[in-house]
Formats: C-alpha cells, structure tokens, sequence
C-alpha cells in the first residue's frame, strides 16, 4: 500500500476567509457565531448561525457561472483553490488523469431547493431555474472543482451527514494507497443557513435557542449545554502518494497513519457510543500498525454541543485510551458546526495545531458536567509540542468516521 501524506490545506469559515487568519482566531477563542444576516429570522425560534461574512464568490468563479452553484459550492471552490496553491500544484508534475478529487457535504444546495421549491409551487414549474438541479447536487463541488483545475482522475462523492467529509479524506486516502491515483483533492463544504435549514433543525430540538447570546451559545462538553449552532464553511486538503510528494520536493505537513469508519445501526439521529468507539479504535489500530508504539496527542473532538453526543463521546475515547486520554477540543464553538464540511474544516485545524504545536481551546466551557471530565483545554489554548493527531466526525444514521494524521 502507498503511503499518503498531507501537502496542502484551505479553509474557510465564519472565523476567516482563509486558513491562517481562520487558525488565529479559533485559538484566541474568537466565535462567528452572530444573529443570522442570510435571511430575516425574526419569527425563527432559533436566530443564530456562524456565517461566512465578506466572502465574494466570484474570486472563483466568473460572474455569470455564479449564480449556477449553490453557496456550499462556492465555499468549497475557495478551499480547494486555497488547498493547491498552499501543494504548489501547478498541473505539470502530474498527468491530469493521476489527480482526482474527494468531495461531500452532508446536505448540499439546501438554499436552492428551497427556493425552487417555494417558486415551483406558487408560480409553476416554468419558473424552475434551469440552473437548479446542477446547481444543488453534492457532487457537483467535486465536478466544478476539477474542471477549474483539469483534473481528470477518480471524481468521488461523501454524502453521510456530518462525517461526509471525513469520510471523503479516508476515500481519497483509499484510492491513493491502492493506486487508482497518485494524488486527491478533498474538499468538504456546507451552507444549509436558510429557512428551512434552521427550522428543520430547531423542530428536532437540535439547536441551541440562546438568541440573545449568541456568543456563548456553542457550549461543547459544557454542563449548560443546549444544542449546536448552524455553521457554514469549507476545509480542503490535498492528499498525494509520499514518493510523488517527495520528487516534487514540496512541504509535507503529516503522513494519515489511520483512519476507521462505522455505522451504528441504533438510531437515525441519536448517537450511540459504541459506533464512534469502533470508529476510534480502528484508526488507532491502524496507527499503531502503522506506526508502532505511536502516542495520539491531541484529539479533535466532533464535540457538537448536544448533551447525547458530548456524553457519548468522552465515554467512547475513555474507553480506548483509559488513564492516558489525549488533549480534546471542540472548536465548534467558534466557527459553529458545519455539518458535512466540518470533518475537512477540523482536520485542517488539527493539522494547523500539530505545526504550530497549539492545541484550540473549547470556549464557553463553564459549568462541569460529571460525564464530560476530560481535559478539554477550556477557554485559552495550550502551547503543547504535537506529532500526532486525531479528528473525530458522527452523523445523523449512525455514520462514523476518524482519522490520524502524524508529522514528518
């Protein structure tokens, strides 16, 4: 099998339009989330999300092609753009078909179904955007990405909620170990910040109803805790085949020593512990296969700010690391949780922490709870020497997946 290392990344969330100003800000414990400004949700129950502000599409995009992607698109071409510049991809080492790309979001081009959706039924199917159906499908990310950057090998798709991303970077990881490309985009983008979105969520009791503080409305492992915050954003990583990234003798930034996925055929929203347990522990098995003897530093938690998975969680990394539990955080209290791009947009964040030997803080971290009594680095970062990392995701269906990334 190949090994697969990790040479470029992109971000974008409410905390930043890109990677570095983004990093800075989840680590002095910053938050975007604000009253929401991409529609009135004066009559919502829940009036708060974690918006990307300022962000213009067309850096991207021409003017007219616009308008033919959904929001989450958007985003995610920004990552992606982002993620090769950071490679020093320039389309000449590789052959366009030995480069692919590992796209997902969890729900896609909500915004413009809905607004299809109301048009179609108050003025006829006439009225439909000709535009609407490429413009919401999940994979078109990955179809519109590679043909900004003509890449013509495997075009792959993640669609399993909140660990669509992650699950994008283990296939990219996949198709890279056994040779079906020497190189993989991965790209996991979300904007589902519309009616809808919100009022779907809010009626499953999801969301956190702290409108009038927003600032401390994502509360992980917090014993206040009272639902997540609707986040939007981007993560992009740029995988390739070590002996391809060491010809092309650019930065490498960590080899993905593991990686475990899971279902846990419990529930179709309430998580369990033992599916994100078996998820764990086979990324670690891996790494340690991988990598014998290895120590896992610093663990990226999914960390929503509900009080079933948070729970569940802290039991699930008790359970497989015992009395020497790495550092956990949450960084979804700054930049909300971004459903199915968040498992890019936190293995971005892991990596960014393990090269700059930094662990982000779980802000509004206030109140103990008696079953979250990890280490979760409340409120300030922790300035800790980092070689290896582990990113956590959990999704609606009982869909799992981690992955460990260790330094060079």
């Amino acid at each position: 099998m190949r090994r697969v290392v990790v040479t470029g990344l992109g971000m974008i969330n409410a905390l930043g339009l890109e990677k570095e100003s983004s990093f800075k800000n989840i680590c002095d414990g910053k938050t975007g989330v604000r009253k929401i400004t991409l529609f009135d949700a004066s009559n919502s129950p829940v009036q708060i999300a974690a918006e990307v502000e300022g962000f213009d599409p067309s850096c991207v995009l021409d003017a007219k092609e616009v308008k033919k992607a959904d929001r989450f698109i958007h985003l995610g071409l920004k990552a992606a753009k982002d993620a090769l510049e950071d490679a020093a991809f320039d389309g000449t080492f590789y052959e366009a078909g030995e480069v692919g790309v590992s796209s997902s979001a969890g729900i896609g081009g909500l915004p413009a179904i809905e607004k299809n959706s109301v048009m179609c039924a108050e003025k006829g199917a006439r009225k439909v955007s000709p535009f609407f159906i490429p413009s919401a499908l999940v994979n078109m990310l990955g179809g519109l990405t590679a043909i900004s950057h003509n890449l013509k090998g495997p075009n792959l798709s993640s669609v399993t909620a909140c660990a669509a991303s992650t699950h994008a970077i283990c296939e990219a990881a996949k198709t890279i170990m056994v040779g079906e490309a020497k190189a993989m985009v991965v790209v996991g983008a979300e904007s589902a910040v519309c009616p809808i979105g919100i009022g779907g969520f809010a009626a499953m009791k999801a969301l956190s109803t702290r409108n009038d503080d927003p600032e401390h409305a994502s509360r992980p492992f917090d014993g206040e805790r009272d639902g997540f915050v609707m986040g939007e954003g981007a993560g992009a990583l740029f995988l390739e085949d070590y002996e391809s990234a060491k010809a092309r003798g650019v930065r490498i930034y960590a080899e993905l020593i593991g990686f475990g996925e899971s279902g846990d055929a419990f529930h179709i929203t309430m998580p369990s512990e033992e599916g994100p347990k078996r998820a764990m522990s086979k990324a670690y098995k891996m790494a340690q296969e991988n990598v014998p003897g290895v120590v896992i530093d610093y663990i990226n938690a999914h960390g929503t700010s509900t009080a079933a998975n948070d729970k569940n969680e802290t039991a699930a990394i008790k359970a497989i690391f015992g009395d020497k539990v790495p550092l956990v955080s949450s960084t979804k209290g700054q930049v909300g949780h971004c459903l199915g791009g968040a498992g890019a947009i936190e293995a971005v964040i892991s990596l960014m922490a393990m090269r700059d030997g930094i662990v982000p803080p779980t802000i509004n971290q206030f109140v103990k709870d008696e079953n979250c009594d990890l280490d979760y680095v409340p409120n300030v970062a922790r300035k800790v020497e980092l070689n290896v990392v582990m990113s956590n995701s959990f999704g609606f269906g009982g869909t799992n997946g981690c992955v460990v990334f260790k330094k060079m």
